[in-house]
């Protein structure tokens, strides 16, 4: 089975329709699919609904897709970067289904294991646990969540082999594995592409039964808040 191809746009020809359920790996700008969102944006897919950790920042990122309204509904942990976001959201133009960082994260993993749902104490008593089942385990409450099963993955990672191992990078390794886990077809961008068998077995990350398709590209590397010290 081919899983190197040469452009984002290819990686993702065939797989992309209005209305879409795409899972993308990324906490603020740090592993994001960069280049596949950007594909994304040029494709023009409309009325998607996107889970990830945020919708990165205004202009960058899955941000791009707002600027573009590209985006239906994000279900989503953490919205504070971006102020195009909160205007969308605000005026009713975006859908918004919030979930806890936590909880975002094993929705994701928990449908990549083939599990449709798990009960959970995180969000009993908020707003979070409405309209869900509750029920009652040695004496405590706990609210059912369902697992996200997307119809594409998009997910950075440093390396990966030709069979699509990959190997995150430090925090990059983040939402990516999950997020990977859970779409029905999985696509990669990563830094390097290396010879099949050249990895640590030990060393993998994510193995390549999940991932279909890669690419490999330059990254920008943009860092969401810079922080310095007065000379």
């Amino acid at each position: 089975m081919k899983k190197v191809y040469g452009s984002a746009a290819e990686a993702l020809d065939g797989l992309l329709s209005d209305g879409m359920l795409i899972a993308a790996g990324g906490f603020g700008l740090c592993g994001i699919p960069e280049l596949l969102i950007d594909a994304l944006v040029e494709s023009g897919v409309k009325d998607i609904t996107v889970a990830s950790n945020n919708c990165g920042v205004d202009g960058f990122g899955l941000g791009k897709l707002l600027d573009t309204k590209q985006i239906k509904k994000m279900m989503s942990s953490y919205v504070g970067e971006n102020a195009e976001f909160m205007r969308q959201y605000l005026s009713g133009e975006l859908e918004l289904e919030f979930n806890p960082q936590g909880t975002l994260a094993e929705r994701m993993r928990a449908a990549g294991h083939g599990i449709p749902g798990f009960y959970t104490k995180t969000g009993v008593g908020t707003v979070i646990a409405e309209g869900k089942d509750v029920k009652v385990f040695n004496g405590e409450e706990y609210i059912l969540e369902e697992g996200i099963f997307a119809d594409l993955s998009i997910v950075k990672a440093w390396k990966a082999d030709e069979t699509g191992n990959l190997i995150f990078r430090k925090t990059a390794r983040n939402f990516n594995p999950p997020a990977a886990m859970c779409g029905k077809v999985c696509v990669a961008e990563v830094e390097e592409i290396v010879p099949t068998g050249s990895l640590d077995p030990d060393a993998i990350h994510l193995p390549g039964i999940y991932v279909h398709r890669i690419i490999q590209g330059e990254h920008e590397k943009r860092i969401e808040q810079r922080t310095i010290r007065e000379a």
